[in-house]
């Protein structure tokens, strides 16, 4: 038993060096005063590279092109999500079977042909590339993943509620309104912030659609292209910091409303 426990807090040491050195790394070479992205050899502390990404307006238009789009997709995904998570809730046999299969078939695609096939399916009706298509190719799966979230939480709703709420007189919208919807709120807002942090850090889809506008991966990857600095350190570091807190506010608060309930 104790060889058990020693292997296993082995493991999970390893497991957590594996998974953090490679940032501790990256956000050292931030503070680097090198012009390449590495933390040896060590030149000295810096903020150069902080000042620099800073005043790049073009990461700027980029992040505010991204933040538009992330808006968005949510904004468009979690009601056609929503939607189809309660329609396959509420119908069974093979159509059940088809219409899961259609929403789910998406996310096994690959972004790249997700990317094409928008591009190509618009061009055909003369639309042109832009963030509009950035936002509809992500939607083709990200509503996916707000259907699979919506359609957990429905496994545990009581039907009889919805049954004696319409026997007591009430319409259907109001049970949606007041019965339905408050018991899936968890879930349509776990979907939410999945939906957001899918469309940030897409790729594959935005790179095909996007047209003559650029968004924060595709930044990233062109500064890749032609010659990385470290200022890509410091974005990536500020990102993971601000995903941190947020992660640790939303922790605070659970166990408050924990604590409270």
């Amino acid at each position: 038993m104790r060889k058990s426990n020693f292997l296993f807090h082995l493991y999970m040491v390893l497991f957590l060096i594996y998974m953090i050195l490679p940032l501790v790394v990256m956000g050292g070479a931030a503070f680097n005063d090198s012009r390449f992205p590495s933390i040896y050899p060590w030149v000295g502390w810096t903020d150069r590279w902080f000042i620099e990404l800073w005043k790049d307006t073009r990461m700027w238009v980029a992040f505010r092109n991204t933040i538009l789009v992330a808006l968005a997709v949510v904004a468009i995904s979690i009601p056609i999500g929503t939607a189809a998570a309660i329609l396959i809730n509420s119908i069974a046999g093979s159509t059940r079977t088809v219409l899961y299969s259609l929403m789910v078939a998406p996310i096994l695609t690959p972004g790249a042909v997700i990317g094409i096939s928008t591009l190509l399916f618009w061009n055909t009706l003369n639309v042109p590339a832009g963030l509009h298509l950035s936002v509809l190719g992500q939607v083709s799966f990200i509503a996916a993943f707000v259907m699979l979230l919506v359609l957990a939480r429905l496994q545990s709703f009581d039907r009889g509620l919805e049954e004696a709420a319409l026997d007591l007189g009430a319409s259907h919208a109001q049970v949606l309104r007041r019965i339905l919807l408050p018991h899936l709120y968890p879930a349509i807002g776990a979907g939410a912030a999945i939906g957001f942090f899918q469309s940030i850090e897409n790729f594959n889809v935005t790179l095909f659609t996007r047209g003559t506008y650029d968004t924060l991966t595709v930044y990233v990857f062109s500064k890749v292209r032609t010659g990385i600095t470290p200022t890509i350190n410091a974005l990536a570091l500020i990102l993971i910091a601000v995903t941190l807190f947020c992660a640790i506010a939303y922790e605070v608060r659970r166990r408050a409303v924990a604590r409270r309930g």
